[in-house]
């Protein structure tokens, strides 16, 4: 009967909130997650050290990206997640598409690149490293929309309805990187579109829009194909624990829902962050061309006067 290879989850009491948001920490995970907050603390520290200003917002927001990934990873929701499809969707759905865009909100490749020292002549330092990252051409391939999209697409479709999610289940290293999967996958999608961080791929403002809209229906529809099914369709969930008392239908239903219903979540919060830094970036512009006409004493309007004059000469 225990076909899931881990013992301790198959007598797990019925899913209730407080029982998923119980403190069971994923090693990977839980260290992973002290390490960013530690790397990012200690960078601020460096530029406040050094007179520098970074934005307690950001702080804010990347602390909270972390938490979100802890909150699913190194709680009982992971444990309950090997079980339960339902509890899987939201481990999904939060660590791939809320998670990857609080942390780009975070610029933790901006602070990265202010904080790291800048290496001697012809040593490469970490900072180098990573600035050879962000210009190589593995970069720019892995963050364009060509590459990101599908990839965005065929890690729910692939992955779900292929024998790969069966057999990564099958262990918690499986479980634990199909995780790490999504969290990368959501944030190469979510980086070009929205990430505050310099990127090669930098779309205007339109197409980042149309970008993040090509990867939602997919999500809806994979939500509403669970919801449809009427037999379970994924082996790792058909025979549930009895002491859960669930059924596996139902909860696969459960999880198509909350796959359809968080598929507009993310695209929102997107949307609302887009419009704001557009908004933000016209008015720099603005604030630009004000100082150039301060400068040049309106250099751009004396010339089109001059045309119009000239224009009207012609007509007489």
């Amino acid at each position: 009967m225990d076909h899931s290879g881990h013992g301790m989850t198959m007598d797990l009491p019925p899913f209730t909130l407080g029982r998923g948001l119980e403190f069971s920490p994923d090693p990977f995970f839980l260290v992973g997650c002290l390490l960013a907050l530690g790397l990012y603390g200690w960078g601020v520290l460096r530029l406040r050290r050094r007179g520098d200003a970074w934005p307690v917002g950001r702080t804010i927001a990347f602390a909270l990206g972390v938490l979100s990934v802890a909150l699913v990873m190194c709680t009982k929701l992971n444990d309950y997640g090997m079980v339960m499809f339902s509890v899987h969707m939201v481990q999904h759905m939060v660590i791939s598409m809320l998670s990857p865009i609080v942390l780009l909100l975070g610029a933790p490749v901006t602070l990265a690149l202010r904080a790291l020292p800048v290496a001697g002549r012809g040593r490469k330092g970490p900072r180098e490293l990573l600035l050879g990252l962000l210009h190589s051409r593995f970069m720019r391939v892995v963050t364009h929309p060509v590459f990101t999209i599908p990839l965005f697409i065929a890690s729910l479709y692939a992955l779900y309805f292929s024998p790969l999610f069966d057999f990564l289940m099958e262990s918690k290293t499986g479980h634990v990187a199909m995780m790490v999967h999504f969290l990368a996958v959501g944030l190469v999608f979510f980086w070009p579109i929205m990430g505050v961080d310099p990127g090669p791929h930098r779309p205007g403002y339109v197409m980042r829009m149309l970008e993040l809209f090509a990867g939602m229906p997919f999500h809806a529809f994979f939500g509403i194909a669970l919801m449809m099914a009427t037999e379970p369709m994924i082996k790792a969930y058909e025979n549930p624990p009895a002491s859960l008392g669930i059924d596996a239908l139902a909860d696969q239903t459960a999880a198509g829902g909350i796959a359809w219903a968080f598929s507009e979540i993310p695209s929102v919060l997107v949307l609302i962050a887009l419009v704001f830094q557009w908004y933000r970036s016209e008015q720099r512009q603005a604030r630009r061309m004000d100082r150039a006409a301060d400068r040049d004493g309106d250099k751009d309007l004396a010339a089109y006067n001059a045309y119009l004059a000239s224009l009207q000469a012609r007509g007489q």
